[in-house]
């Protein structure tokens, strides 16, 4: 028998599931629900990544590693998950008004990996997401070498992708991860 956080969560995922198709043509839910069965210790990190505002759903199947790709699908950049920096180096650097955290900290104690630019943009391939918000992806080792750090978001129909200080932090930007399951 099911807890009844783990019957809520995949209630949930599977009612996203369904409401959106077009993210996961050719998927059946019942091949899901079975590795998510499986896999309670994943329901945990959905039910994170839910918490925090992600709305998570199945963006696509790897066929080489045989996982499913969850996605923080929410249509802005998740409200749990703003408000931070980009990682402990530029946390630490900062003097004054140190944001709560980091977005790479958070998303390695959550159990998500940061967003490429390519993931990013594939997401947005299948809907329109951060049109008033921005989200921090994982940055190049030679641009965070050099104290920067890249965000990404959509206006004007097209998707953008530009820079900041990576110590800097809003309360419009926050992260995106992804699932592998």
């Amino acid at each position: 028998m099911e807890s009844p956080l783990i019957e809520h969560i995949i209630e949930t995922l599977k009612d996203r599931f369904v409401k959106h198709m077009n993210r996961h043509m050719g998927i059946e839910w019942n091949s899901v629900r079975r590795v998510l069965e499986a896999k309670p210790d994943k329901l945990i990190i959905l039910s994170a990544m839910e918490a925090s505002g992600g709305e998570p759903d199945i963006i696509g199947y790897d066929d080489l590693t045989h996982e499913y790709m969850y996605c923080d699908c929410a249509p802005e950049s998740p409200k749990g998950r703003r408000s931070l920096c980009y990682d402990q180096r530029a946390l630490d650097s900062r003097k004054k008004n140190k944001p709560r955290g980091s977005v790479i900290d958070l998303a390695s104690s959550t159990g998500i990996e940061l967003l490429t630019e390519t993931q990013y943009r594939d997401l947005q391939e299948l809907g329109e997401f951060d049109l008033k918000s921005s989200s921090w992806i994982k940055t190049p080792s030679n641009i965070r070498k050099l104290g920067g750090a890249l965000f990404c978001d959509r206006r004007y129909d097209h998707v953008f992708v530009y820079h900041n200080g990576a110590d800097s932090y809003y309360s419009s930007r926050g992260f995106r991860g992804m699932l592998r399951i």
